[in-house]
C-alpha cells in the first residue's frame, strides 16, 4: 500500500523532517515517479485514486491466498481506508458498532472514524484501544481532507516519510518511502494515531 498526502493536509512532527536529507547524495525519486514503481510492480491488480492535488492511495491486493485477509481496500461515502493485518475482535465490534456480521476490517474502521467524526466526543486513542488484533491502517476522508492512520503494534511494519515536494508518504514498504523520502522517514509509532484536519 502507499498514501501521498500532498504537502499542508498533514503536518508530521518535527523530527521526521531531517535536516540531513538535504545534504543526501544521490537521486530522490518524485512522488509520481514512487507511484508508477508502485503499480509496476503489481501490473495485473494494483491500482491508484487520486483526489486532485490532495491525496492519492494506491493498492495492491495480496498475491497469494493465504494471506487473503491481510489487507484490505474500502472506500464508503467519499471516506477511503487500506487495512492491514487483522482484527482478532471484529465480530464484537460489528456488534458494538450495530454494522453487519459480514462486515470487513476495514469498512469497520471507516464506520468508527464516522462515529468518532460525526457524534462521538471519545478520543481516537480510546477507540483504538478496543482493537484486538495486528493492524494498521491509513483513512482519506476527501469530504473533510482528514488523514486518519494508526498502528496497532510492532507486528506489522508501517513507514512514513516527507518527500521532496513537501507530501507526507506512509507505505508498508520501506524501500518505496527511502527512495522519496531519503533520511526523512522512520517507522511509523505503533500505538499511536495521527489525525490531521
Amino acid at each position: 500500500m502507499l498514501a501521498i498526502f500532498k504537502n499542508g493536509l498533514v503536518n508530521p512532527p518535527k523530527e521526521l523532517n531531517s535536516p540531513s536529507s538535504l545534504d543526501a547524495s544521490g537521486r530522490i525519486k518524485r512522488t509520481e515517479e514512487t507511484l508508477k514503481d508502485f503499480l509496476a510492480s503489481h501490473p495485473t491488480n494494483g491500482f491508484s485514486i487520486g483526489f486532485g492535488d490532495k491525496a492519492l492511495l494506491a493498492y495492491a491486493p495480496p498475491q497469494s491466498p493465504l494471506m487473503a485477509n491481510k489487507s484490505l481496500f474500502c472506500g464508503v461515502n467519499e471516506m477511503y481506508c487500506i487495512f492491514l493485518g487483522s482484527l482478532d475482535n471484529l465480530s464484537n465490534l460489528n456488534k458494538q458498532y450495530g454494522l453487519s456480521k459480514g462486515g470487513n476490517e476495514a469498512m469497520f474502521v471507516i464506520e468508527a472514524y464516522r462515529t468518532l467524526r460525526d457524534r462521538s466526543p471519545i478520543p481516537a486513542h480510546q477507540v483504538l484501544q478496543d482493537l484486538e488484533g495486528s493492524f494498521g491502517f491509513v483513512i482519506y476522508d476527501h469530504k473533510t481532507g482528514t488523514v486518519f492512520a494508526a498502528l496497532g503494534d510492532k507486528r506489522l511494519n508501517l513507514y512514513w516519510g516527507i518527500a521532496d515536494d513537501g507530501s507526507v508518504m506512509i507505505s508498508d514498504n520501506v524501500d518505496l518511502i527511502k527512495a522519496s523520502c531519503r533520511k526523512s522517514f522512520a517507522p511509523f509509532p505503533a500505538g499511536k494515531e495521527l489525525s490531521i484536519i
